[in-house]
């Protein structure tokens, strides 16, 4: 490797996932592939060191031999007893249970839903006929001389209210006969290393389905992409997150207007995030629409996730329950909105 390890070359820690090791292999291909302009020689290392670290056999063994240069270059330090250095592969964390009286709008969304229930289609005629009733009962209250042009004005509003009803209700046999009921699209990763992705696919089940509205997808591609980009997303009404599922050591985790991550106040180099250009690259593809991103983060070993509450910036970290706080209310807004070109839309990336 040219004096090169394979970790330095894919920008990624000696302990990072598989997981970790894809998305930065994605990440970097798109600048050193010759097609975008990078050099075949650069190309066919970064893919040498993709292989070798995706693979659990042929990773272990370039692990050992590590292990062995460093034993013979440096005299081995011994460790501090019960001391825990790296991820813990036998962890995995648990999501927190929530107290609906907790989420300022877990309440608030119901009552929207109630309000969607109460204005759709199955209760337009009654809302029809009363507003029929009161343009022509009135107007023979106030003088028989106004009935027959109140009678011409009352039936041509109501002929259009049945219409726009009519095409209200066909809209909606087509996105029924198109979407079923489905309310998750996509799947999150089944492999080991996986699980903080399984782990927001359940969190977001579990608390964001409360939205009538919301419409969950795992694995999307950015538009143009194959690959599974990016792990989630929660789409309601015009408004879009976009997330990433990340396990990694525990600290207290920041991220700057640039996307910077840092860690315990120091820049974190154990990991990195494309949320910021994923952003970017779902606004130019749905225009109008709002759209953030979240960083999930789950310990990788036992110890305390803690975060900075800047939940503005590009790829704020974020504990679970932080994130169902702080999106779920976001998300609440629309909560019984549902955008069907939007929907349409974002479904087709999930690969």
């Amino acid at each position: 490797m040219r004096g090169e390890g394979y970790y330095d070359l894919l920008g990624v820690h000696r302990h990072a996932s598989t997981a970790e090791i894809k998305s930065a292999y994605r990440q970097k291909a798109r600048t050193v592939h010759p097609d975008a302009g990078g050099s075949p020689d650069e190309f066919q290392a970064l893919r040498q060191a993709y292989e070798v670290l995706v693979d659990p056999l042929q990773r272990a063994a370039y692990d050992r031999a590590l292990d062995r240069a460093a034993a013979t270059a440096t005299p081995v330090r011994a460790r501090r007893p019960g001391r825990k250095l790296g991820e813990d592969p036998s962890f995995t964390a648990e999501l927190p249970v929530l107290d609906p009286d907790a989420l300022e709008w877990w309440d608030a969304a119901r009552e929207k839903a109630r309000t969607a229930d109460r204005a759709a289609p199955g209760h337009a005629p009654a809302v029809l006929l009363l507003a029929w009733l009161l343009l022509v009962v009135l107007p023979i209250m106030a003088g028989a001389l106004a009935v027959a042009v109140w009678l011409v004005l009352a039936s041509a509003v109501a002929i259009w209210l049945v219409r726009q009803h009519l095409e209200v209700a066909r809209a909606e046999r087509a996105v029924a006969d198109e979407f079923g009921g489905t309310v998750v699209f996509g799947s999150p990763g089944a492999e080991p290393d996986q699980w903080g992705e399984r782990l927001t696919a359940e969190l977001l089940e579990r608390y964001l389905t409360r939205l009538p509205g919301a419409r969950i997808f795992h694995g999307l591609a950015w538009p143009g992409s194959v690959f599974a980009d990016i792990d989630h997303a929660v789409l309601a009404g015009r408004r879009l997150v976009l997330i990433e599922s990340k396990t990694w050591l525990p600290g207290h985790y920041a991220a700057d207007e640039n996307g910077e991550l840092w860690r315990d106040e120091r820049r974190f180099l154990g990991g990195a995030t494309q949320l910021p250009e994923a952003i970017e690259a779902f606004r130019a593809l749905l225009p109008g629409a709002e759209i953030r991103g979240a960083l999930i983060v789950y310990p990788s070993r036992t110890g305390e996730i803690t975060t900075d509450e800047d939940f503005d910036v590009p790829a704020p970290p974020m504990t679970p329950d932080q994130f169902v706080q702080v999106i779920g209310d976001w998300l609440a807004a629309e909560a019984a909105r549902v955008d069907v070109r939007l929907l349409r839309k974002v479904r087709a990336q999930v690969v």
